[in-house]
């Protein structure tokens, strides 16, 4: 088993479902008291908020490239950024290390294509759901992305980072939430991804009558696939 390595604490409320979720899939499949090699490098969120706020993605980039790079000299094999938004900066994180990183987009994108999706909606802080790198990441997997309306855009990000990086639930945000599920379904989304890795704390299946994608869930499974995938075989020496 690889050693993952998380950059987290974005919020921390869905950092703790990622170190818990990775957990339960490792005992899973090697049963007993097993748990993973995962090493947490969790940033102090009110600053990295700061910076999207203020359009300072560079700067931001530069702290999760740093984190990354003491995961890897920590000894992490595998890399995951648990959180949408900061996906942004996904390509500084990577060129920082040279160790791979999992992209939660592409997680995305193949779990959508598998469950034959090609038009979903996307639910997440207005960045994410506002700007272009994510659902530029969902079309190399040829999945079409929708989005709520600019009200409901506002009142998603909100709950979001008012309530859900709080660990605050409410019934009455569930409500408008399963509401703009509704509402992406006519507008011909075939499924909603819960693009922010807090939402699946306030949405579960059958909530707005599509099929839900939890990003944080889906993520997580594949850390833990590629912490146990095998290291290709070196190519046999040539002989004479």
């Amino acid at each position: 088993m690889k050693t993952i390595g998380l950059i987290g604490g974005m919020s921390w409320e869905s950092t703790a479902l990622y170190y818990r979720h990775i957990n339960r899939r490792v005992a899973e499949r090697l049963g007993g008291l097993h748990s993973a090699r995962c090493i947490v490098h969790s940033l102090d969120f009110a600053e990295i908020a700061a910076m999207q706020r203020a359009g300072e993605w560079t700067r931001a980039g530069g702290v999760l490239a740093d984190a990354a790079r003491a995961l890897q000299a920590a000894g992490a094999s595998v890399l995951g950024i648990a959180t949408n938004t900061m996906h942004k900066v996904a390509d500084a994180v990577e060129a920082a290390v040279d160790v791979p990183l999992l992209h939660i987009a592409d997680v995305a994108g193949r779990a959508l294509r598998a469950a034959g999706i090609r038009r979903t909606g996307l639910l997440g802080t207005r960045f994410t759901m506002e700007q272009d790198f994510y659902r530029e990441r969902l079309a190399r997997h040829g999945i079409e992305t929708v989005v709520p309306d600019a009200e409901a855009r506002a009142e998603i990000d909100r709950v979001i980072f008012a309530e859900l990086c709080r660990g605050d639930i409410r019934e009455d945000s569930r409500a408008r939430y399963r509401a703009v599920v509704a509402a992406l379904a006519a507008d011909g989304a075939q499924g909603v991804l819960l693009g922010c890795t807090e939402i699946c704390m306030l949405l579960g299946a059958g909530d707005g009558g599509l099929p839900l994608f939890d990003t944080t869930a889906l993520h997580a499974d594949a850390l833990v696939e590629a912490a146990f995938a095998r290291e290709p075989a070196p190519h046999a020496a040539l002989t004479a």
